[in-house]
């Protein structure tokens, strides 16, 4: 049988919430911890003997962009097998056939950062370069994103980022330090970027 007044016993509800407050019992639903929220990916895979194997120009990289992973392939065969975090919503990652313009291993972004004043003590954090007024007295200090591996013109890369499980950069291609400098060490500028629903 449906309610005759839904209002009633809405309040109703409330009511309950705030009789059991008042008595000191916790509400039945509670906020979840980040950390609750944050899906675990598996570590990186090394199939050590394929790694003995090789070289900067014998191969190259696979990402998967529904998997989260990024493979160092060798042929056909996976000699490496690392998590990242691609691009969010309304910042996509590149899909394609791509390469490697540039490796730079203390690379930093023209557009993203801090506003840092002349002792170095961040004043605001995580703006855009080109949205954000810098505070009076500040400057612009780009994000560090070690280990670059640069797949467009406009800066879109890999490097090593926080990887909290699911798609949640500006763009680039975020990596463990371990799978950033697996895979640094073994492509070269030219290296076959392929990203996509692998």
């Amino acid at each position: 049988m449906k309610p005759t007044c839904p209002g009633i016993i809405g309040a109703g509800v409330a009511l309950v919430l705030i009789a059991g407050i008042a008595s000191g019992q916790a509400p039945q639903t509670q906020m979840r911890k980040a950390s609750e929220l944050i899906r675990k990916q598996e570590s990186l895979k090394v199939n050590q003997g394929l790694l003995k194997q090789a070289t900067v120009d014998n191969t190259h990289i696979v990402v998967s962009i529904p998997k989260q992973r990024a493979y160092l392939m060798m042929g056909e065969q996976i000699v490496a097998d690392g998590p990242i975090s691609s691009g969010k919503r309304g910042h996509s990652s590149p899909i394609g056939h791509l390469q490697v313009l540039e490796k730079d291993p203390n690379h930093h972004s023209n557009l993203y950062g801090d506003f840092v004043d002349r002792s170095g003590r961040i004043v605001r954090a995580g703006v855009s370069a080109r949205i954000d007024p810098a505070p009076s007295g500040t400057h612009f200090e780009g994000a560090a994103m070690k280990l670059f591996l640069r797949l467009t013109e406009d800066g879109v890369g890999m490097h090593i980022g926080i990887l909290p499980g699911y798609p949640a950069s500006h763009g680039c291609i975020r990596q463990s330090s371990e799978g950033a400098k697996l895979f640094y060490d073994h492509v070269k500028v030219g290296t076959s970027v392929d990203v996509g629903d692998y």
